[in-house]
Formats: structure tokens, sequence, C-alpha cells
């Protein structure tokens, strides 16, 4: 086989679909959040604003967390040393875990190296745990629980996205003395709708369900103390596992579990993706910790009323416009294209000529045909950013001679 042919031809593809994806030189500035640096390709530089993060609440530069992490530096130096069997368990993850079992109202939590490891190891674990578990998976749900399902081996059923009567079918068709576990998410993050929490929790205490939630997208930012949308809904001691995120609104890295002592004692005890992995290092876990604990109060409560406000604001003008909105509710703001090429292209542009910087979205992230750019305003974004953004969107949809619609529910 000509394995450089091959190569080059798989590139080629993505090359003439318009959805290969290109990284981008940028760094962020201390202090400077959203704003950045971004390194073209000749080597020249341009200032730019960062419109597609995931540091949602700007937590990656917040004072409380630097000084969390430096201080944990200063005291046990980089790394952690090992896997959390094998001298990479400290003070710091503790710390941490018990933060996080806090701020959800469950007894324990347990720390991974990224909210995708944490998904695709516990729930491809849990079949290991319960025998013959049958997993009902949404449609929608992200590619690392898709991931994690698979591997585990054993039945599983896929809903219809949000089909609270499709799972229930599904549910009434299967042995009724069978192990169940119902997998889904509060926030799906490519259109921003929320998941029927309420719903799928009578379901799963109607027919003996165990249930698991993705709150990746709605940890730190929805909530009393941000612990989520089951908390903002009154949901959260109804959900059996709870997984979350510490790079997104905590703005470090690394995800986690939160579920009762049982259950996870049992992952930590068979989770290959746990057992196998060195764990994030002492000031890593350090910040984190100290995201969550500033998010749980009031600086936390403040921030998350400005997010919300944020986003309601750049939904209003863009929809004003007759932008093509998708508008469930949430903090993300999406806007469909529905054309890989002309995603891209659009990107583009906000980059070079207006110093806009969001990433195309396009398949296999989102279907064919619904290619959009994903706006995620912050706090932090001013009153400025946001007419530079919304001029700039409004020329561009002119100057491609796209159409102009109403909002997309």
């Amino acid at each position: 086989m000509d394995y450089d042919a091959a190569l080059s031809s798989s590139l080629q593809r993505l090359h003439d679909e318009g959805r290969y994806r290109t990284f981008i030189d940028i760094e962020r500035q201390q202090g400077q959040f959203p704003h950045a640096v971004w390194t073209r390709p000749d080597g020249s530089a341009k200032e730019i604003t960062v419109w597609c993060g995931n540091d949602y609440l700007g937590m990656g530069q917040h004072p409380e967390v630097l000084a969390a992490m430096h201080q944990a530096l200063d005291a046990t130096g980089a790394g952690s040393g090992g896997t959390r069997n094998i001298s990479g368990t400290t003070v710091w993850h503790k710390r941490l875990e018990a933060e996080l079992a806090d701020l959800h109202g469950k007894e324990a939590a347990l720390v991974f190296t990224s909210a995708y490891i944490a998904n695709d190891a516990t729930l491809s674990t849990l079949r290991t745990i319960f025998p013959g578990l049958i997993i009902y998976s949404d449609a929608l749900n992200h590619a690392s629980m898709i991931e994690g399902v698979r591997r585990g081996g054993g039945e599983k059923r896929i809903f219809r996205h949000n089909d609270v009567a499709h799972l229930r079918a599904l549910l009434e068709a299967d042995d009724p003395t069978a192990p169940k576990l119902i997998a889904f998410e509060s926030i799906y993050s490519m259109d921003g709708d929320f998941g029927p929490i309420a719903a799928i929790c009578d379901l799963a205490d109607e027919f003996g369900a165990l249930t698991y939630i993705d709150e990746v997208h709605a940890v730190g930012m929805y909530g009393p103390r941000g612990a989520g949308v089951a908390e903002r809904d009154g949901q959260m001691g109804r959900i059996d596992i709870i997984n979350g995120t510490l790079a997104k609104a905590y703005g470090v890295f690394g995800g986690y579990i939160a579920a009762s002592a049982k259950m996870v004692d049992a992952v930590r005890s068979y989770a290959p993706g746990f057992i196998f992995t060195t764990s994030l290092p002492p000031a890593v876990a350090a910040g984190a910790a100290a995201s969550v604990r500033f998010l749980k109060g009031e600086g936390g409560v403040a921030l998350r009323l400005r997010h919300q406000t944020q986003a309601k604001v750049l939904k209003t003008r863009l929809k004003a416009m007759g932008l093509p909105i998708i508008d469930h509710g949430s903090h993300i703001v999406p806007v469909h294209v529905g054309n890989p090429v002309h995603c891209k292209m659009l990107s583009d542009m906000l980059l070079e000529d207006h110093g806009i910087y969001v990433q195309p979205i396009n398949y296999p992230t989102v279907p064919r045909g619904t290619e959009r750019l994903r706006f995620t305003p912050s706090p932090v974004h001013g009153p400025d950013q946001i007419d530079r953004l919304v001029r700039a969107m409004d020329g561009l949809w002119s100057h491609c001679a796209l159409n102009r619609a109403e909002a997309v529910a």
C-alpha cells in the first residue's frame, strides 16, 4: 500500500469538503481576557478578541485561582509524580474532590484528567459493576459518552434527542428486572438546548434506572452555587452520577464525577482510564479547587448574572439583524450558516478583517447542513466588543449574500 498517498487523499477529502481544520497561534495575556494576540503564518502579530472560548467566566485568569496555583507550585513542584494509586494522590487532589462533592451535594467525587476521560472511563466501567446493564443514551450525547457506552459493550438503546416518549417506549420494551441507566446532558453545547431533567428522572424512578448527567457546559454557570442546571431546577438529588469539567467555567483543567461514596469507590477501583493515568499536577488541582470555591459564593452569583445578561444582549442584537440564531435560552449563541465553505470563509474574514476569533463548527461535530459559528459571550466582553461583533456580522452577512431569517428554535 502507498501509505503516503493514502494520507494525502484523506487530507484532500477534508479540504474538498471545506471542513479541514486549522489551528491558529494565539497567546492569551494575563488580565486582558478576552483579548489575545494572534501570530499570523507570516510571523506578524495582531490583537484579537476571543469569542469562542470555553473559559466562560474568565476564571482562567482570576487572581484567587492564580494565587492558589502559585502557592501549590512553590510548595510541591510541577508534576504529581504518578497515578493516584502510585504516589499521585496529594492533599490538593483530596481538597478538590471535597469541594466538588460539596458542590453537588454528593458523598464523594473523583477527579480525572478531563471530562472526556471521566465520561469514557465511567460509562465503560459501569457494566463491569452492574452485569447486564442496559444503557439508554440520548442521540446527541457527546462523543465521550458515546465512546464510553460503546467500549463497555453490552446492550444499549439510543433515544431520539430529548424525546421522553421515545425513551419511555424503549424502557417499556425491555426486561423490567434488568439493570438500567439513562445517560444524557443538561446542556447540549452545539445548539445550547436543555435536557428534560425532571421528566427523565421521573422515568428513572418509574423503571428503576440509574441516572447519569453530563453537566460540562453548565457547572459554574447555573444554580445558586454553580452546580449546574440540575441544581437550578431542584433535581440534583435525583441524579445518581454527575459528570463535570474543570476546564470550562472553572477556567483550569480536568474533569470529574460526583456520586455516592460506594459508586465513586467502585469506579475508582475498576476503571482503567482512572487507574492507569497520571493524576493532575497539584498546582492544577489547587487552582481548580479555588475556582470552584469562589464560584460557590457571592462572587460567582454576580458573574453568573452578568454572563446570562451578556448572552441575552448578544442574541437580541443578532436577531434584530435577521441572523438565524439558534436560541434555546442558554448562554451559547450559535449562528446557523449551513455550508462548511461559507462557515470557514466567515470565520477567516472575521479574524483577518475584524480581529474577531470564532471557529467554524463543521461536520462531524454537527450534522452536515447545520454548520455554524458558535459564540460564547462572557462577563468580560464589554459593550464595545459586542458592538464590533454585531457590526462585523451584519456587514459580512450582506457581503456574502447569506439569507437572513427568523431565529431558529
